[in-house]
């Protein structure tokens, strides 16, 4: 598949098949993914596919609650979801039924293998995850070359101590996200709602002028 279909086409999946993910076609997502950049080639990512029945529900269980908390902040105006309400309604659906997709993978990272070089800046730490998410969306778009659906979600790092007892994920990791995979109900969209290239990005400041295509 051209790598800039998937990028068009990698929508979130929130409705999947009854259908197994046979290990073969994850070795070889996962085996695309792992060449992700990271900060000193220090490798700190391990990804936990959970196939087990009862760990799935344990997840789905410690994820309705953070769940059901959002999408009432979204009826009530306290939550700017940004989403039309059709997607709100699958993203619904998708956390009721979350036990029932065939493979739950959960990344997670080592602390130690990261290097967070805004952490003294006064705010929300996020430089870490550089060395995390891009293996993470390398999988997603390796998955779409199978012909798999995901959705990456990170509520249950809210949960984290109950998730790596379940998993026997040892100290020194995090949880830095939860990745839904299976074969796709519906059809791969042909187009998704994003920003436009125009007002997302600027030359020489955040106040310059619009990049465009002259």
């Amino acid at each position: 598949m051209d790598l800039v279909e998937a990028m068009r086409t990698q929508g979130t999946c929130r409705y999947f098949q009854d259908r197994e993910v046979p290990d073969d076609v994850l070795f070889r997502a996962f085996d695309s993914a792992r060449f992700g950049p990271q900060g000193g080639n220090r490798q700190p990512v391990r990804f936990i596919v959970v196939r087990d029945k009862q760990k799935r529900q344990a997840l789905k269980d410690w994820y309705i609650g953070p769940w059901r908390a959002y999408l009432a902040g979204i009826g009530s105006g306290e939550v700017r979801a940004g989403a039309l309400d059709k997607t709100v309604q699958a993203a619904d659906y998708f956390a009721e039924h979350l036990e029932e997709v065939p493979a739950l993978v959960v990344v997670c990272a080592e602390v130690d293998g990261l290097h967070p070089t805004d952490a003294g800046l006064g705010r929300i730490s996020v430089v870490g995850g550089g060395s995390i998410y891009p293996i993470v969306q390398n999988f997603l778009l390796a998955a779409r070359a199978e012909g798999l659906g995901t959705a990456l979600t990170t509520l249950l790092c809210i949960s984290e101590p109950q998730v790596k007892e379940l998993l026997n994920v040892p100290d020194g990791f995090i949880t830095a996200a939860t990745i839904a995979v299976g074969w796709p109900l519906n059809p791969f969209p042909t187009k998704l709602t994003r920003m436009e290239v125009s007002d997302m990005v600027r030359v020489d400041g955040f106040d310059g002028r619009s990049l465009s295509r002259d």
